[in-house]
């Protein structure tokens, strides 16, 4: 087996690209280890090897023990780990970025500064999930209750698509069971879609921090992101699911979700649709790429925005 003190670092043209990667890999009650450059999993069915550069990111489940050889191997390859609660519906940690360039992380960082910008981020988000729509002139506060009213007729047309009753949208933190099976699949897939979320943001090297449209969260961006493709693909999928019975609805949902997701190349629609909406390429040819030093401002920006703390976003 290699060590990290006989392998070179990989250089980010080496690695694989964001969108060509697995969008994510579930595991549980096993033991990730590393096998020169593939991580494997231990349990009690056998060994299973995984390249590493193929991960987008990985959920760690319960039961799950992580060598530090194969986080180093993780964290070379640019995969997001993320440990998460049984059956991928909670998220408690993760972290590491693909990109080892800040450039993308400055656009966004200059759009989320400025209250005129980051509004218009925020309308460009609108724009890409309901085109039918314009957000041009909305308040951040009127295109939430333009989400909400969206949000709900899509769950009416999928209910009546699937023919899956659905009574109103019910979440419960502390007892995931309690839900029906609508529910559960929408929470199973809202989290799943987190995850690839903040894989693709880490990835980026973006702050999942500075949201457009959520504030106040240390996911903020994740969860916009996630947003702009959940009534197109996540909540189809969770109801795709519910339509085949109520067993093992987190596991039918992840596999439905997980074929949208690669029928569509949602991550590379994904890093594409966030460097339009940050503007990159107009804002690669006006700043200094060449550049690095310390910026200091006397000014505090506040921000008055909703905290989702532990609050359901979906």
């Amino acid at each position: 087996m290699s060590t990290i003190s006989k392998r070179s670092l990989s250089s980010p043209r080496e690695l694989t690209r964001i969108g060509d990667r697995i969008s994510y890999l579930y595991l549980e009650r096993c033991t990730v280890h590393r096998d020169d450059n593939a991580i494997t999993a231990t349990d009690a069915d056998g060994v299973t090897h995984i390249p590493s550069a193929t991960i987008g990111t990985l959920l760690l489940g319960p039961g799950t023990r992580v060598t530090h050889q194969a986080m180093a191997l993780l964290g070379e390859s640019g995969a997001a780990v993320v440990w998460v609660g049984e059956h991928g519906v909670r998220y408690y940690a993760g972290g590491r970025a693909l990109t080892r360039s800040s450039k993308l992380l400055e656009a966004q960082a200059t759009a989320w500064a400025n209250r005129r910008t980051r509004l218009e981020v925020a309308r460009a988000m609108y724009r890409l999930r309901f085109p039918d729509e314009d957000p041009s002139g909305r308040t951040r506060d009127e295109l939430l209750r333009m989400e909400g009213r969206r949000l709900k007729e899509c769950y009416r047309r999928e209910s009546q698509r699937t023919g899956v009753p659905w009574r109103r949208r019910d979440y419960h933190r502390n007892d995931f069971a309690a839900a029906d099976a609508p529910n559960q699949g929408v929470t199973a897939a809202a989290q799943c879609m987190y995850g690839v979320a903040h894989a693709v943001v880490a990835a980026l090297g973006l702050s999942p921090g500075l949201g457009f449209v959520h504030s106040g969260h240390e996911r903020s961006f994740v969860l916009d992101i996630a947003d702009l493709y959940k009534t197109e693909i996540a909540i189809p999928a969770a109801f795709d699911a519910a339509a085949e019975g109520d067993d093992d609805i987190p596991t039918r949902t992840r596999r439905a979700l997980r074929d949208r997701i690669n029928k569509t190349q949602l991550l590379d629609r994904c890093a594409n649709d966030i460097k339009k909406l940050l503007r990159y390429e107009e804002f690669e040819t006006t700043a200094d790429a060449d550049h690095v030093g310390l910026q200091t401002d006397s000014g505090e920006l506040r921000d008055s925005g909703r905290n989702y703390g532990d609050e359901p976003i979906w």
